[in-house]
């Protein structure tokens, strides 16, 4: 495949050219902890914060949810001791039948 002068190759746009220069370079910042700066770092790197800034309450929704869970298996299992408690009384019960001839 022939790409023109001032244009990059890029397989997902019609034609597999484009004027747009490639915007993730592998080594083009440095990371505090060390970590390599790949494209595939920087690629993942960009999606987290894109994510994060389309829902910043999603942490917080976490933590309510497992609060929630929480309660709800307390209280499943308060129902569940109250369920035995109840019918506790029939199930021991003991029948006498007395048959007369």
């Amino acid at each position: 495949m022939q790409i023109r002068e001032g244009l990059n190759y890029n397989p997902y746009f019609p034609g597999g050219a484009i004027a747009m220069p490639k915007m993730l370079i592998d080594g083009a910042i440095e990371y505090e902890d060390g970590t390599p700066a790949t494209e595939s770092q920087m690629g993942k790197d960009v999606v987290s914060f894109l994510s994060w800034a389309a829902e910043p309450e999603m942490e917080e929704r976490k933590l309510m949810g497992f609060k929630w869970i929480f309660v709800l298996s307390l209280a499943l299992l308060q129902a569940a001791y109250y369920r035995r408690m109840k019918w506790s009384v029939l199930k021991s019960r003991k029948l006498v039948v007395d048959v007369v001839n």
